[in-house]
């Protein structure tokens, strides 16, 4: 059995009516993978172990496919064009794409209404704020000058120069888009002020907040997650809930985790994560991902550990 500090059963338990427990009574036959603190590394890189996995499973005939808050524009290329990884669940789960198209089989937008209320309440305080349409990210120009002062991962600064096209104003862009957009961001200098702006946009009950980072605040519309995004896609593939498999560390991840049969968290994860998780494998930086799905969906794995 792997180190109790490296990884561990949640076993015993009963977490939203359901049990979680340690044996494996269902086939896996899908898996959704969150990215930044799980399947990348910390420099935001796929290993070569992870890599050879991936493949491994997808031709055993397993569905992956990453599960990321981050758009479309925003998945790494490499992953965008694995070989048979056919679908990408993005933004949380307000778009399912089929990779080998681009075509989005499934979308469950923030209205315009919503986005400007969550952009109103969130301008009041020192933010860099983003909108997304279609699987694109959009933020001010001159917010984006100074980057660094509201996102604190340096490995991110250069992601976000690349992935963001620079506006004048997301508002008047909201107005004239006047349309559904993916979601919005808005990532805080403060903590302090992500706290009171947290409090204030979760009084409205036509937005589902989640802070996969300790100082954003990303925005869908009510009841978009990834959990219900990957049972949604299990189903049109069909596949049970029993038979997905999750992987996360962070808060955007926790109902992830909850919704799916076997729910993985990174030790690297928030302490929520681990909580909803029914196994803890090692960290993103210890091909975590890899771990565990030798070890309970290939075979093999454990005695690398």
């Amino acid at each position: 059995m792997i180190k109790a500090e490296k990884a561990a059963f949640k076993s015993g338990e009963r977490q939203n009516g359901k049990e979680r427990g340690i044996s494996m009574t269902h086939k896996i036959k899908m898996i959704g993978l969150d990215l930044d603190g799980t399947l990348l590394t910390d420099k935001k890189e796929l290993t070569v172990r992870t890599r050879e996995v991936l493949a491994k499973a997808i031709r055993s005939g397993i569905v992956v496919l990453v599960a990321t808050g981050r758009p479309w524009m925003g998945v790494p290329e490499e992953l965008r064009e694995f070989p048979g990884m056919n679908y990408a669940l993005t933004s949380n789960g307000a778009r399912i794409i089929d990779t080998r198209t681009g075509n989005v089989i499934e979308e469950h937008l923030l209205s315009v209404k919503s986005a400007k209320k969550a952009l109103e309440i969130c301008r009041k305080y020192d933010t860099l704020q983003e909108v997304y349409f279609d699987g694109q990210g959009y933020a001010p120009a001159e917010k984006m000058e100074f980057v660094e002062r509201y996102h604190k991962n340096p490995n991110m600064w250069e992601y976000m120069r690349k992935t963001r096209i620079p506006v004048d104003d997301i508002f008047e862009l909201v107005d004239r888009e006047n349309r559904g957009l993916d979601k919005t961001q808005a990532l805080f200098a403060d903590m302090s002020e992500r706290k009171r702006a947290w409090e204030e946009l979760a009084r409205h009950e036509d937005l589902e907040l989640v802070g996969s980072l300790r100082y954003n605040i990303e925005v869908n519309a009510a009841g978009v997650n990834k959990g219900t995004g990957l049972v949604n896609l299990g189903s049109r593939l069909g596949i049970k809930r029993e038979e997905i498999m999750a992987f996360g560390d962070g808060d955007n991840d926790t109902v992830m985790l909850k919704e799916v049969g076997f729910g993985v968290a990174m030790a690297n994860g928030e302490p929520q994560v681990k909580e909803a998780a029914d196994y803890i494998t090692l960290s993103n930086e210890e091909d975590g991902v890899a771990q565990a799905i030798e070890r309970f969906v290939l075979g093999g794995g454990e005695a690398r550990c």
